[in-house]
C-alpha cells in the first residue's frame, strides 16, 4: 500500500459526510495499577503496527502516516487509517434464526449466561429456550403458534432496536442488521501511533482497536440493557454485528481475522490497539494461553515486545485497557477530563 507524507496531507479532503471516529471515542476513567512492569522498558517494548498484514480492501483510502498528538499531549506521528466499516472480504452473517426449527448452520452466535468460553449457538432451539435458559418466563421472541422467530426485519426496526434503551414496539426480537440498511458514503477514520508510547498509567476505551479486516474491535457490549429488554443482539459466527452508529464491529474474537505471523506457534495476530500495539489471539498453535498477562490482558517477550491476548468469546471484552498513549476523537477531552456521556448509546 502506498503512504502519503503528512506535508502532503492538506491535498487531500475527507469524504463527504464521512463519519469520522479516531479509533477511542472512550471512556478514559483511569484505572490504577499495582503492576510493577509498568516502567519497564523491556516489558513495553514494541515494533509498532505493520501495514502489510491487513486484508487487502480493508482500507478506502491509501493510508497515510499524518501529524497527531495523544491524549496526553504527545506530539508524534499517526498512521491515518480509512475503513468502509464493513470487513474485507466477507458478507456479515447469519445472525438471527427465522423459525425455532433452524439449526445453527443458517444463524449466528450470542454470549454464554456464564460470561466465558465459546459462543453459544444462537439456533431456532436456543430461542425457543430462553425462559428457561435464564430462568424467567417473560421471554417470548418467536410465536408459539407458528414457530416463527421475531426478529428486526427492517431499517427502521433495526434502528430502534439496535441501542441499549430499546423502543418498546421493539423489544421481545432478536436484532438483526444489514450494511445495506447504512449510508453508502459512511466512513471510519483511525489514528494511530506510527510507534507505540508507554502511557503513565493504563486507560479503559469504547474501541478497543481495528482488526485486520478493517472493522472495529469494539468494547463490551451492554448486556444487562440488552437482556433486560427482552432481546437478543445476534452475532454472526465470527462474533460481529451492525448497528447505525458503528456499522459492523467485533465484541468476540472467534478467529475469522486470525493472521499467522510467525514460525514459533504463538497465537495469530487479529488487530491492533488505539495505542499502536498489537492484539494476538487467546490460543496459541496448541491451544495454550498466555499466562502471567496484566489487568489490559497484556504480556511482553522477546519476539513481539509487548502485546495483548484476546479474552475468550463469551467474556464481552476483547481486552480490558490500553497500556500505551493514544490519540483523542475530535473535540475530545484533554488529559485528566472525563469525557461526557455520549449522545447516542449504541451496541
Amino acid at each position: 500500500m502506498k503512504f502519503i507524507n503528512a506535508s502532503r496531507l492538506s491535498q487531500y479532503i475527507a469524504l463527504p459526510f464521512a463519519c469520522t471516529f479516531l479509533l477511542v471515542a472512550c471512556d478514559r476513567s483511569s484505572i490504577e495499577t499495582e503492576n510493577s512492569d509498568l516502567n519497564n522498558e523491556k516489558t513495553i517494548m514494541t515494533q509498532g503496527l505493520d501495514i502489510s498484514l491487513f486484508k487487502d480492501e480493508a482500507f478506502i483510502k491509501d493510508p497515510e502516516i499524518v501529524d497527531c498528538e495523544t491524549n496526553a499531549g504527545t506530539k508524534t506521528t499517526c498512521y491515518k487509517l480509512v475503513s468502509s466499516g464493513g470487513p474485507a472480504g466477507r458478507e456479515p452473517g447469519d445472525f438471527c434464526p427465522r423459525n425455532i426449527t433452524d439449526g445453527a448452520d443458517v444463524s449466528g452466535g450470542w454470549f454464554s449466561k456464564d460470561g466465558a468460553g465459546d459462543l453459544v449457538d444462537l439456533s431456532g432451539e436456543f430461542i425457543a429456550n430462553l425462559a428457561s435458559y435464564y430462568d424467567d418466563p417473560n421471554w417470548k421472541l418467536y410465536d408459539p403458534e407458528t414457530g416463527k422467530v421475531r426478529y428486526t426485519a427492517t431499517k427502521e426496526a433495526c434502528f430502534g432496536a439496535a441501542k441499549p434503551d430499546v423502543e418498546e414496539q421493539y423489544k421481545q426480537n432478536c436484532i438483526e442488521c444489514e450494511l445495506a440498511y447504512l449510508d453508502d458514503d459512511f466512513s471510519r477514520t483511525y489514528l494511530i501511533p506510527t510507534q507505540p508510547i508507554q502511557a503513565a498509567k493504563p486507560e479503559r476505551v469504547r474501541t478497543v482497536g481495528i482488526a485486520l479486516d478493517g472493522a472495529e474491535l469494539a468494547g463490551p457490549a451492554p448486556v444487562d440493557a440488552i437482556l433486560g429488554s427482552y432481546t437478543i443482539a445476534a452475532f454472526d459466527d465470527c462474533g460481529g454485528h451492525i448497528n447505525a452508529h458503528q456499522w459492523y464491529h467485533y465484541h468476540s474474537t472467534t478467529g475469522c481475522t486470525d493472521t499467522p505471523v510467525s514460525d514459533d506457534g504463538y497465537a495469530p495476530l487479529i488487530g491492533y490497539a488505539p495505542d499502536g500495539y498489537a492484539i494476538y489471539a487467546m490460543l496459541d498453535a496448541l491451544g495454550n494461553e498466555a499466562e502471567s498477562l496484566d489487568e489490559c490482558r497484556g504480556t511482553s517477550d522477546s519476539v513481539r515486545g509487548y502485546h495483548y491476548r484476546a479474552a475468550s468469546p463469551s467474556e464481552n471484552m476483547i481486552i480490558g485497557c490500553i497500556r500505551g498513549e493514544f490519540v483523542l476523537p475530535e473535540g475530545g477531552p484533554r488529559d485528566g477530563q472525563r469525557p461526557p456521556p455520549p449522545h447516542e448509546k449504541q451496541h
